[in-house]
């Protein structure tokens, strides 16, 4: 009996240990390679294809055990989030927020001499406070609802699940205003480590319990499982994707857990229907209009 306490115990500072080890890497790590460009894409696939392989140590459902189909859908969309997406990201908004803050003038020195777990946080915060509004309105208007239900018609939860969706809502909340922050690009990046793993295990088929006093600040997958309920009232709680600190704060947090998740009726889109989706009724409205050729033939 004290050996499986004992055990369960360890398991539940699986997620804490993983953010603290983040950030201590990223603090402390070699600078040549904390400076490459492509260090966070290296760090980040290598976090989610940790917690990917957790899965298989520790499952939470059975039922959301990863089949073929399944994984190949995700590693699409992993692909498309660090392709397409980032591309997209840096053409249409960093790069043009870095030009207007350089042509305005807007310059944030003492950001630059805050210690690195100020920045670190600084940059988690605004990230997600950005993403928790953008959340919240894609599940309160009709056409941000449109690019984001896609991403509710999942009807199982694994690592990479939180990279599949409509390609404008990946692109939406890729969105953040940190490019106008002068800020070291270690801290920058682990914040996005930090995000990604969070994010990661709230999407994750695992049973890796954390301790209270880290689910009442971070997402977890009792939190966003059941965001990812079966019916759309139900889907209007947690929408941190990493800070559940946010909806404690916003009146939005929800305690509970789901196992079937997903929309009209549990139904699996393929990856053209995610795509198409937001075009849906135009998609009808063209439908409707063409002449049923058993009905021209009769005439």
């Amino acid at each position: 009996m004290q050996k499986v306490a004992m055990q369960k115990l360890l398991l539940s500072y699986v997620q804490p240990v993983m953010v603290a080890a983040v950030l201590l890497f990223w603090a402390f790590g070699p600078a040549d390679w904390i400076a490459n460009p492509w260090s966070i894409v290296i760090a980040t696939l290598t976090t989610t294809a940790l917690i990917q392989a957790l899965e298989w140590v520790n499952e939470r459902h059975s039922s959301w055990r990863l089949t073929r189909r399944e994984f190949f859908t995700d590693v699409f969309y992993v692909v498309l989030s660090y392709t397409v997406i980032a591309w997209a990201t840096k053409t249409f908004a960093d790069e043009p927020m870095m030009a207007a803050k350089q042509a305005l003038g807007i310059a944030t020195p003492w950001a630059m001499h805050l210690p690195f777990v100020v920045q670190v946080a600084l940059v988690v915060v605004l990230i997600e406070f950005g993403q928790y509004w953008l959340h919240r309105l894609m599940h309160n208007q009709s056409f941000f609802w449109s690019t984001h239900a896609p991403h509710h018609h999942l009807t199982q939860l694994n690592a990479m699940k939180g990279a599949v969706g409509n390609p404008i809502e990946l692109f939406l909340i890729s969105l953040s205003v940190i490019a106008l922050l002068d800020l070291p690009q270690a801290a920058i990046f682990c914040a996005l480590n930090i995000l990604a793993v969070v994010s990661t295990f709230a999407h994750a088929n695992t049973r890796f319990d954390p301790p209270r006093w880290y689910a009442f600040a971070f997402t977890t997958i009792q939190h966003h499982s059941l965001h990812h309920s079966v019916t759309y009232e139900d889907t209007r709680c947690n929408y941190g994707n990493s800070l559940i600190l946010l909806d404690r704060i916003f009146g939005t947090y929800r305690s509970g857990e789901a196992e079937l998740v997903g929309q009209d009726e549990r139904r699996r889109l393929t990856i053209p229907e995610q795509f198409l989706f937001p075009a849906r009724p135009l998609i009808d409205r063209i439908r409707t209009r063409q002449p049923n050729p058993d009905t021209e033939a009769a005439a």
